[in-house]
C-alpha cells in the first residue's frame, strides 16, 4: 500500500469516485482534507466556503476554462464530524462512467490528489475516528455475502470486538504493572497481589480469549462462505443434483458415463450462506488421458472442499467403486447421498456414516432433508446469534493465539517461581499482540496489507 510507506501528511487533500463503476442515477466524488472546501470552491458555482456542516446545496461544476461540466448536489461535512475526521465535500453528479470521470478530473485539476485504495478509511483510522478492527469491519461490511456476515461486520464496526480486546488489555495491564513493581522494588516487600490471585486473573483472561478464538470457525464460514463438492462414480446423478441445488440447468445431464470431464463450478445461497458448488468428474478406473486428468482434479477438489456430497446410485445399489470412495472421503465433512430414490432399487445396505440422506435429484424430492443435513454439519453447536462476537479475520485469530501463549508462559513462570523480569517480557508480548488487533501496536507492513484490500473511494 504505497501511501502507508510514504510520509503521512495529516490533512492532505485527496479525491476519488466513491460509487461503483457503471451507469446509474447518481455517482459520488468524495474530497477530503484541509483544502477540501477550497478545491470545491474553485469548481462549484455556489459560495461553498460559507456553508454550514452537514448541509446540501444544488449548483454547477465548471472546469478551469469556465465550461459547464454537470449539474450537481454538494454535501459539506466539516472536521471531526466527517467520516475521515477532516473537512469533506461530496459531489453528487449524474451517474455514468464518462461524466463521473470528467467531474473527478476537474476536481483533481483544482488541487486534490487522487486517493489510493482505502485511503479515506486510513485517514479515519489515523484521525482516531475508528480503531483498526473497526476499519477492517468497513471492508467486511461492504463484502458481506449474507445476513449473518452483515450482522457480524456491523457489530465489529460498532466496537464490540474492540471493547472486548480493551477489557483484556485492562486486566493484563494491571497484572503487568504488579510484575514490573516486583522488578523495580525487589527489596521493598511490596505485596500488591498473591501468586494465586495473579494466576486466577490470568486464567480468567486466557479462558475468555480462547472462547473468542473458537468463534473463528463460525466467523470464517460467515465471512468467506463454503465450498461444497459433489463426488461419486460416473452416472450416479451428480450433475442432476447440481442442477437441482442451483434450480437451473447448469450441468449437462446424460446417461453416458463420464460426461463431466472437468470441475464445473457455480454459486448459490443456501440456508442464508454463500456456497461455491463444484460438480466433479466421475471417479473410476480410467485409461483415457483426458478422463484421468478430470479424475485427478476431482480428487483435488474433494480434498480442498469444506463439505463433500458423496452421491450414490440407489437404483444400482452399492458397488465396489462406491466402497472405495467411502473409504477415501473424510467422514466428518461428508454427507452421503442416496440419489435416484424415485427409481426401483434393491434394499439399501446400512452405512456406518454420520450424515446420510435419501433423495431424487431428477424429481427435486428430498432436497429439504439435504439442506437440513448441511446446516447440521456446518453448525455443530447451532448457528451463531446476532449478539455473539465472532472472529472473522485470520489476523485477529493469530494475534489472540499468540497473546494466549504468552499468558500461559507467564502462568508457568509463576508456578516455577521464575524471576519477574522474565515474566514481564511475556506480559508485554501478550499486550502487544492484542494491540495489533485494534491498531495500537501495528507495523506499516500490516497496515499496507489491510488497506490495500479496500476499494478506491472508501
Amino acid at each position: 500500500m504505497e501511501f502507508i510507506h510514504q510520509p503521512y501528511f495529516p490533512g492532505e487533500t485527496i479525491a476519488a469516485i466513491a460509487t461503483p463503476p457503471g451507469e446509474g442515477g447518481v455517482a459520488i466524488i468524495r474530497i477530503s482534507g484541509d483544502d477540501a472546501l477550497a478545491v470545491a470552491a474553485r469548481i462549484f458555482s455556489g459560495p461553498i466556503l460559507t456553508y454550514r456542516s452537514h448541509t446540501a446545496h444544488f449548483g454547477h461544476i465548471y472546469n478551469a476554462q469556465g465550461e459547464h461540466v454537470d449539474d450537481v448536489l454538494v454535501l459539506v461535512m466539516l472536521g471531526k464530524r466527517s467520516y475521515t475526521g477532516e473537512n469533506t465535500v461530496e459531489i453528487h453528479c449524474h451517474g455514468g462512467g464518462l461524466i463521473t470521470r470528467r467531474v473527478l478530473e476537474v476536481v483533481l485539476n483544482a488541487g486534490a490528489r487522487a486517493a489510493l485504495p482505502g485511503e479515506f478509511t486510513f485517514k479515519a483510522f489515523m484521525n482516531g475516528k475508528m480503531d483498526l478492527a473497526q476499519a477492517e469491519a468497513v471492508q467486511e461490511l461492504i463484502c458481506a455475502k449474507n445476513e449473518k456476515a452483515l450482522d457480524a461486520a456491523e457489530g465489529q464496526l460498532k466496537g464490540s470486538l474492540s471493547t472486548r480486546v480493551l477489557a483484556f488489555q485492562h486486566t493484563l495491564t494491571q497484572i503487568a504493572a504488579i510484575l514490573e513493581a516486583w522488578v523495580d522494588f525487589p527489596e521493598e516487600g511490596l505485596e500488591f497481589a498473591t501468586m494465586e490471585e495473579l494466576n486466577e486473573d490470568l486464567e480468567q483472561v486466557a479462558t475468555s480469549m480462547e472462547k473468542l478464538v473458537k468463534t473463528f470457525h463460525d466467523g470464517k464460514i460467515l465471512h468467506d462462505g463454503l465450498s461444497l463438492c459433489l463426488v461419486g462414480c460416473p452416472n450416479v446423478g451428480k450433475s442432476s443434483l447440481m442442477n437441482a441445488l442451483l434450480d437451473k440447468d447448469r450441468a449437462i445431464v446424460s446417461p453416458i458415463p463420464g460426461t463431466t470431464r472437468d470441475v464445473l463450478e457455480d454459486h448459490l445461497r443456501l440456508n442464508g450462506l454463500h456456497i461455491k458448488l463444484s460438480d466433479t468428474a466421475g471417479i473410476r478406473e480410467a485409461h483415457e488421458s483426458i478422463e484421468q486428468e478430470g479424475i485427478r482434479r476431482s480428487k483435488q477438489a474433494m480434498q480442498q472442499a469444506d463439505l463433500i456430497l458423496l452421491v450414490l446410485d440407489a437404483h444400482k445399489g452399492l458397488e465396489e467403486e462406491d466402497l472405495q470412495l467411502l473409504a477415501q472421503v473424510p467422514q466428518k465433512k461428508t454427507i452421503v447421498v442416496w440419489n435416484k430414490m424415485d427409481l426401483s432399487h434393491p434394499a439399501l445396505p446400512k452405512l456406518d456414516v454420520p450424515y446420510l440422506v435419501h433423495l431424487s435429484a431428477k424429481e427435486r424430492e428430498g432436497l429439504d432433508q439435504l439442506h437440513a443435513a448441511i446446516d447440521t454439519i456446518i453448525w455443530s453447536n447451532g448457528p451463531p446469534s446476532k449478539e455473539e462476537i465472532l472472529i472473522t479475520n485470520i489476523r485477529h485469530k493469530e494475534a489472540l493465539v499468540e497473546s494466549i501463549e504468552a499468558i500461559r508462559r507467564v502462568q508457568e513462570g509463576l508456578r516455577l517461581d521464575v524471576s519477574p523480569e522474565f515474566l514481564t517480557l511475556d506480559m508485554r508480548q501478550s499486550l502487544g499482540e492484542l494491540g495489533k488487533i485494534i491498531g495500537t501496536n501495528i507495523s506499516e507492513d500490516i497496515l499496507s496489507a489491510i488497506f490495500s484490500k479496500f476499494c478506491i473511494g472508501k
